[in-house]
């Protein structure tokens, strides 16, 4: 930009330039000053204000500025147009301001809310309403919205308030309107004349300025965007669900019952699982597993996960030997993905219940006197880490015991140590007595689980009741060592003979019981190795044949050909039992068994 042209408008600039003139223009040697010519016009009268007082000198009158910079500042000043500026706030009036804005506005004065005014949009929505009346008269739309007593406040303190997404019926409009008011003290002035002409104004009222700004298309925007959530959550929680188990599967000495609650309001899948495994010979497997994160990913990965560890506990394996197999196919599933396991199983005739837990939380089991405590170590590191054996532990559960498996939402929280949240879980754990559907309840609310709790929440409640009265005559267990030679067999058929008798079976189911014992003491006698043992056990559902041996090969069935001598033992039991199996046992050696299911009734 030049800024010649403007020089004369800067106060530095004019001194400078009166400097210069000054030092530019010749001085006489002596004498008086000279005598300005006669055709040099007389300086002008220096201006005064409307009252009087004269002005401050400008650049022009006191000849600072040089004639040549003075004249082309003066040529400037006569190019510029001057533009009219608009009228000010104050000039305008309520009704030149408020008349024109869309929000509902009214204007109401004392204590008794007398109305002053209302704008054509208020009008439009509500009609014209008659100006002195008192607001529960004259606005009672306001009354019905519950803003009356909001005024009083503002009224009484000064302050304003807000309240949000006010419902207004439609009528004879095409769909419901919602508004948000904000009422604000203001101060009325009075209208008519003063009282006294010598008072320069009357003393003002106060007043409520009630202002209703439209939000219906946000709210309608807010609640479809709430529907569609919730329509997505709700796909979200069942594809989470529909990963889990239906229906638990109940065994027939313990009580089981799970339950689930998803984390947060968002539409994210977790990964929180479980399961309940029947292994047959009245053993029952319990899982509970987490795969951390949430989304579409950790779900499929927690799938996967659960439907191998099915596969894996058909073969009967031990907990550790299970957890193993699974840290090998997590690697190879998703080797970002942490994933943590606890893999668990109930032998009813040894009352303990063993695990291994891959970077689990420990089990919580409580007694029959109620007291609860964690089982202990091992613990290995979560799954698909490799490069670690995991290894089995054991914790009594006699009858009359409870234990918990869960995952960390129930017991995590940001401001506390996990430690704590499994304390506070003991303590809830040692009084929540009932049912295991109703402890899992219990448990929930004690550790303070809601909708909006923002982790998964899987909770496995397992109990081994103490059975009495007519219901301990459905169990019973019977068993017998067999030292080998000859009269092993005899002995056998004939201790399940007296035993299959004395509880008294059909005639059917008793010759059959005694061919299956028979059938399996002499495979065991032919293949297997010392000690062994005949174990029949009985429940409310089924009868189930067991025998065990020193070694630690697992029969298969084979086909034998007409010319075999032997081989069709296990053909035999598998073809008159209901289900057959075989497994490793801790110490070294194998059991074989078969079960029988009782007819209902």
């Amino acid at each position: 930009m030049i800024f010649t042209r403007w020089s004369a408008k800067f106060p530095g600039t004019q001194r400078r330039a009166a400097a210069r003139s000054d030092r530019a223009a010749p001085r006489p040697a002596s004498g008086p000053p000279a005598t300005p010519p006669a055709a040099a016009p007389a300086p002008s009268a220096t201006p005064a204000t409307a009252d009087g007082a004269p002005t401050a000198p400008t650049a022009a009158t006191t000849g600072s500025v040089p004639a040549a910079r003075a004249e082309r500042a003066d040529a400037a000043s006569q190019e510029l147009t001057p533009v009219a500026l608009p009228p000010t706030v104050d000039a305008l009036s309520v009704h030149d301001i408020l008349g024109t804005i869309p929000a509902l506005v009214a204007v109401v004065y004392g204590p008794e809310h007398r109305l002053a005014y209302v704008n054509g949009a208020y009008a439009t929505v509500f009609g014209p309403r008659p100006a002195g009346h008192t607001a529960r008269e004259a606005l009672p739309e306001l009354d019905e919205l519950g803003l009356l007593p909001l005024m009083d406040q503002v009224l009484r303190s000064g302050k304003p308030r807000t309240v949000k997404s006010r419902k207004i019926p439609g009528g004879d409009r095409s769909r419901d309107a919602y508004y948000t008011f904000t009422c604000t003290p203001i101060e009325v002035a009075a209208s008519g004349p003063a009282p006294d002409p010598e008072v320069a104004c009357v003393a003002p009222h106060k007043g409520v300025l009630v202002f209703g700004a439209e939000v219906t298309d946000q709210i309608e925007s807010a609640e479809r965007l709430r529907v569609s959530e919730a329509r997505q959550r709700e796909a979200a929680v069942t594809l989470q669900r529909s990963l889990l188990p239906q229906e638990l599967e109940q065994p027939d000495d313990l009580c089981v019952a799970a339950t689930y609650q998803p984390g947060g309001t968002d539409a994210a899948v977790g990964g929180d699982w479980y399961d309940v495994i029947t292994l047959g010979g009245g053993r029952t497997a319990l899982v509970i597993g987490d795969v951390m994160g949430r989304g579409v990913r950790a779900a499929a990965v927690m799938g996967q996960l659960r439907t191998a560890v099915r596969a894996y506990a058909r073969l009967d394996l031990p907990p550790h030997e299970v957890l193993q197999l699974l840290d090998g196919l997590a690697a190879e599933i998703d080797a970002s993905q942490i994933a943590t396991c606890v893999y668990a199983v109930h032998d009813p005739n040894e009352g303990r219940l063993v695990y291994a837990s891959a970077g689990h939380l420990p089990i919580l089991v409580r007694d029959p006197q109620g007291t609860v405590r964690r089982a202990a170590e091992p613990t290995g590191p979560p799954l698909g880490t490799g490069g670690w054996l995991h290894t089995s532990g054991s914790v009594p559960l006699a009858p009359g015991s409870s234990a918990v498996l869960y995952t960390d939402g129930l017991v995590e929280r940001r401001d506390k140590d996990i430690d704590e949240g499994v304390e506070a879980l003991e303590r809830a754990f040692a009084g929540a007595a009932g049912a295991p559907d109703i402890v899992c309840d219990r448990l929930l609310r004690s550790l303070g689980i809601t909708a909006t709790h923002d982790d998964d929440v899987a909770i496995l409640v397992l109990q081994h009741p103490e059975r009495t009265g007519h219901e301990a005559e459905l169990f019973h267990n019977a068993a017998l060592e067999l030292h080998g030679g000859t009269e092993a067999a005899p002995r056998a058929r004939a201790f399940a003979s007296g035993v299959l008798a004395s509880w008294r079976f059909s005639p059917e189911l008793h010759d059959l019981g005694v061919l299956a014992a028979s059938e399996l003491v002499a495979n065991s006698l032919q293949h297997g190795t010392p000690p062994m043992r005949l174990r029949l056990r009985r429940t409310d559902r089924r009868l189930i044949i067991e025998v065990t041996d020193g070694d630690d090969h697992l029969p298969r069935r084979r086909r034998a050909e007409p010319a075999d001598e032997a081989g069709r033992g296990i053909s035999i039991v598998a073809t008159i039992a209901s289900s057959w199996g075989s497994r490793r046992t801790p110490g070294g050696g194998k059991a074989v068994w078969c079960e029988f299911a009782l007819p209902r009734g």
